[in-house]
């Protein structure tokens, strides 16, 4: 494990020197969040229940909140600096370390992930918690959230990874990244809840890793769910899901490695 703080204390370092990221993110969370709200106001005042899809307007305000958080913390930029490692060539470097390299970036991204949910993700939140109702949770469901939250980061995590080693293949991977970041929001959750999604849609999330990057720990934060066993089993398909891709990682390394070619001094 020493070995890869070191990459941990790198990832920080690297971020650091760029502190006005920390504002801009905030100012882009806080705007998103402001226009998803405003819209579902909109959609609530037309309804004489005050309820769709089992989420009344406190409860669903709360999920695009926290959505919105989730997916910030989660972009702990993996894709983006393993495709410029293999554009610059620098990736030569990573193959003599005697270190996991997706390990190592997993320890280089980890710190990113923490330290924009603690400079923005809790101010954003701590904001909207002050101008909006919001819905508070049960101590059960923060337990549950806090667990499916670590899961999630796996899962995202081996998600960007794998984009990244997409630089192998071609030598610019900007526009595999933002169909990415377009299909991951989308059948994450971050943009509709799975449960307000057209049926045939909403199946299709469910069979996808990206639901358990927002829907899942959401549905468990909000206590969506039927009893604990179901609650497992949101927890267990994450798992299942964060075990498969991490597996999936490790095979697309060795094959990347068998396919890079370096050259010059």
């Amino acid at each position: 494990m020493k070995r890869y703080a070191s990459f941990a204390g790198a990832g920080l370092q690297a971020l650091l020197q760029y502190r006005s990221t920390f504002l801009i993110s905030a100012v882009t969370a806080t705007t998103a969040v402001g226009v998803q709200v405003f819209l579902w106001r909109a959609v609530y005042a037309g309804r004489e229940s005050g309820m769709l899809g089992g989420f009344d307007l406190p409860t669903l305000t709360t999920y695009v909140l926290l959505a919105q958080i989730l997916g910030l913390v989660q972009a702990n930029r993996v894709d983006e600096e393993v495709s410029g490692e293999v554009q610059r060539g620098d990736i030569a470097v990573s193959l003599v370390r005697p270190v996991s390299y997706p390990l190592a970036r997993f320890a280089a991204g980890l710190p990113v992930s923490l330290t924009n949910a603690v400079l923005v993700a809790v101010p954003v939140l701590l904001l909207y918690a002050v101008l909006l109702p919001l819905t508070t949770p049960t101590a059960t469901g923060v337990l549950l959230f806090v667990c499916s939250a670590a899961l999630s980061l796996v899962i995202g995590f081996g998600v960007n990874l794998l984009v990244g080693f997409a630089g192998f293949v071609t030598t610019n991977i900007w526009g595999v990244r933002v169909v990415k970041d377009t299909v991951v929001a989308f059948f994450a959750g971050q943009v509709v809840p799975l449960a307000l999604m057209p049926g045939p849609l909403a199946a299709v999330a469910h069979v996808l890793p990206f639901q358990g990057m927002v829907d899942g720990p959401l549905r468990l934060l909000l206590g969506h769910y039927d009893g604990l066993p179901d609650a497992a089993g949101i927890l267990a398909v994450q798992l299942l899901w964060a075990v498969a891709l991490s597996g999936l990682a490790a095979v697309a390394w060795r094959g990347a490695v068998r396919r890079v070619e370096v050259l010059g001094g």
